[in-house]
């Protein structure tokens, strides 16, 4: 049986940044804050991180920042997706040889790849890491869907570990736990829906949320292992209405206007990426008062 990455929340990353790069000072602030209310793993450089509008070399760089100030206290993911495998590649030997616990790779988008492009694509990049692969399933911001029959095939590779399903649509990702069984780890890549997928086997939530509300998030996962689903429900109903509003423009927008409130960054994002509108903001904060998150 493969080993498990994580068991709980993993935060993907938000990426602070100034006028000239990445803050690196508030980047180590964000990763003690999230060490410190107990979440389960790392993601850097992920959607929420901005992989899309870092260059290379930032890419590899906040990994290995990310890893070195972790310093082993909890595993870090390296998001090192794109849509050509040769690059992933790339970014994949950077990774691992950072540190990196594992990697977390993006269908590739814009691609559109067969489920047969798809299944090649993965066992390419599994065969060459050095470090177990999460796949990440997101129609919705790659155009392609890595179906549940594919995910069987590819959960046959020793080095496959896990994935990140951001679907939506709990009937795939049953029929995906079905088929693939204990040889696939699955994680929820949507936090509204953290607790569903607990229900039928889930490993946690590669989570958004968590970045603003890491002990929130991971009160849900450990009511749920222990064996209070009540609880567990009664949390993840409490947070949608911070859920919604962080998904109410993409992300990582949102998120980025909440963590600029925290003071955790400014709150910048790279085009084509603009500020949260006013009146979403106004929401948004509202409802992070509302729930202790932000005083």
């Amino acid at each position: 049986m493969k080993k498990t990455i994580f068991r709980g929340i993993g935060t993907a990353l938000i990426t602070p940044m100034t006028s000239t790069g990445v803050d690196y000072d508030n980047l180590a602030r964000l990763i003690e804050f999230q060490i410190e209310n107990g979440v389960a793993a790392l993601i850097a450089v992920g959607t929420t991180g901005e992989s899309a509008t870092l260059s290379s070399a930032e890419r590899k760089e906040v990994i290995r920042f990310t890893v070195e100030r972790t310093a082993g206290r909890v595993p870090v993911v390296a998001g090192t997706g794109t849509n050509n495998t040769e690059h992933v590649l790339d970014f994949t030997k950077s990774a691992c040889d950072d540190g990196a616990d594992a990697v977390l790779v993006v269908t590739p988008y814009y691609n559109k790849a067969t489920q047969n492009g798809l299944i090649k694509h993965y066992e390419r990049i599994a065969d060459y890491s050095a470090k177990p692969v999460i796949m990440y399933n997101v129609p919705g911001r790659t155009g392609c869907n890595l179906a549940p029959q594919s995910c069987a095939i590819l959960a046959d590779h020793p080095n496959i570990a896990a994935i990140k399903e951001a679907s939506g649509n709990m009937a795939q990702a049953v029929e995906m736990a079905a088929l693939c069984g204990d040889k696939l780890d699955i994680y929820s890549g949507e936090d509204g829906i953290t607790l569903p997928l607990l229900s039928i086997g889930g490993k946690g939530c590669i989570s958004v949320a968590s970045n603003c509300a890491p002990r929130q998030m991971v009160e849900i996962v450990d009511k749920f292992f222990a064996g209070d689903v009540a609880g567990a429900a009664q949390m993840q109903k409490d947070l949608y209405p911070l859920i919604k509003l962080l998904f109410c423009e993409v992300n990582p927008i949102p998120i980025k206007a909440a963590m600029a409130a925290m003071g955790y960054c400014e709150n910048r994002l790279r085009l084509p990426l603009t500020q949260m509108e006013p009146q979403n903001e106004l929401m948004l904060l509202r409802e992070m008062r509302k729930l202790g998150v932000l005083k």
